[in-house]
């Protein structure tokens, strides 16, 4: 389906730019800031496709790595890491939004196309969203930022029932994934502005 390869394609750009952007600040050398480009961006969908049982596309196609070393190039030659605020501009909260939207609607098509049920579909699009920033954050000894991130695995898990839904009654197309990609992305950044935030239990 080609909504799934390019919500791939706009996933694995968000990302990159966000594991470079987290490496950087925490001053990691030219390696490390590669291989958190690599796991945030491709990580997920690695995970993903071993579930489903299918040989994992960023390790049997040369494009997904390419295109994070890629993206990591550009930004070094760009010099982005220079950019000491960058996290808290809108421009970050929006590309990383387009990451976590366009995984979290991949990991979904991914998972009806296997005939998944919809806790199946839910848990694919939260995996392959936020697998990857999983990774990154254990390798650099965080807290995984969607353990206390307040709305940001909210919008996989909506994703995934939404998804479930379409495809249940035979409207999963680009039109009303389209209309879901924008849904979520404000569903994030208005979420995001707001502060919203699960309860925390004390």
């Amino acid at each position: 389906m080609t909504a799934l390869y390019i919500a791939e394609f706009l996933g694995i750009i968000s990302f990159a730019l966000s594991g470079f952007y987290i490496a950087t600040k925490k001053e990691l050398d030219l390696l490390g800031v590669c291989i958190s480009a690599l796991l945030t961006a491709l990580g997920g969908g690695i995970v993903r496709d071993i579930i489903v049982g299918i040989d994992p596309i960023s390790l049997s196609s040369i494009f997904p790595m390419t295109t994070v070393l890629l993206v990591v190039l550009l930004l070094i030659v760009f010099k982005f890491y220079k950019q000491n605020t960058f996290e808290r501009k809108p421009i970050f909260v929006f590309i990383d939004a387009i990451g976590l939207v366009s995984f979290s609607i991949a990991g979904a098509i991914v998972a009806t196309d296997h005939n998944f049920a919809l806790s199946g579909v839910i848990l694919l699009a939260f995996i392959t969203a936020v697998g990857g920033g999983i990774f990154r954050d254990i390798l650099l000894n965080v807290v995984p930022y969607v353990l206390i991130g307040g709305f940001y695995g909210i919008v996989s898990v909506f994703i995934g029932v939404v998804v479930y839904i379409l495809n249940l009654y035979d409207l999963l197309g680009m039109l009303s994934l389209s209309i879901l990609f924008i849904s979520a992305m404000l569903l994030r950044i208005v979420g995001f502005k707001k502060g919203w935030r699960l309860p925390v239990l004390r």
